[in-house]
């Protein structure tokens, strides 16, 4: 696909394992890399070289190294900082911003962006679970984190000390018959009832809440849990799109 016929906006995601590069022109995604850590600036470099940036923004749950600051500076405009303190079309009710996830705010405003004035659930399934309501309100009350699938994973096998270290790929079954699929099975069906528990807590109390779900492991959920929810890859980058145009129109 041709990005390189007008200006676009450039969304960089850098979570702990990965990171993923986007140019959004409107609210449409023209382009999506996933890159290592390693590899990030590499690519930036080529992106900038490339295409007619008009505006940036970064989120990062790591500390951004001096490498890619350096990169960064080298865009035309500069790069916003994904914080808790820029502007969000919500307020928030945590206790401590500061330390809020900045992938949790980009996803529950990707997700009121797209249902805005209903009652959300965000679950966003990654190295870690996060959990986040926002109400119909425009308030974002919190959330909740849980280890994510390979946290699980590794816990079983370094806490343990006989329980082997698992691909979360392989062999299913409905009840394990090895200690390979019992741990496999454990890990992913426990998260599968997790996930159930909260949607169904949560629409008790507030009944015409919508579901999101979203983050690399999202889609390795059963098929009764992905049919309760909006399922979005995108979600995060839809987010940060928005906090980026947002910011950008408040100044």
């Amino acid at each position: 696909m041709d990005t390189t016929s007008s200006a676009q906006r450039l969304i960089v995601d850098i979570g702990n394992t990965s990171a993923k590069i986007y140019l959004f022109e409107g609210d449409v995604a023209l382009k999506e890399i996933r890159v290592s850590h390693e590899e990030l600036c590499t690519q930036l470099i080529n992106i900038i070289k490339k295409q007619s940036i008009e505006a940036s923004i970064i989120s990062s749950v790591v500390p951004l190294s001096d490498d890619i600051l350096t990169t960064l500076k080298q865009l035309p405009t500069p790069c916003l900082q994904m914080s808790a303190q820029l502007k969000f079309p919500f307020s928030t009710a945590y206790r401590t911003p500061h330390t809020l996830g900045t992938d949790r705010l980009a996803a529950a405003t990707g997700a009121w962006h797209e249902q805005p004035d209903h009652d959300l659930l965000i679950i966003d399934i990654g190295t870690a679970i996060t959990y986040d309501i926002v109400t119909a309100e425009g308030i974002h009350l919190g959330g909740n984190i849980s280890p994510g699938i390979d946290l699980r994973l590794k816990a079983l096998n370094h806490f343990t000390g006989k329980l082997p270290l698992i691909s979360k790929e392989g062999h299913r079954v409905p009840l394990g018959d090895t200690t390979e699929t019992a741990i496999r099975e454990g890990v992913l069906q426990g998260i599968d009832y997790e996930i159930e528990g909260y949607i169904r807590a949560y629409r008790n109390k507030y009944p015409g809440l919508l579901v999101f779900l979203t983050g690399g492991d999202a889609f390795r959920l059963d098929n009764r849990t992905k049919s309760r929810t909006f399922a979005d890859d995108l979600l995060v980058a839809k987010g940060l799109n928005q906090i980026l145009r947002l910011n950008n129109e408040t100044k």
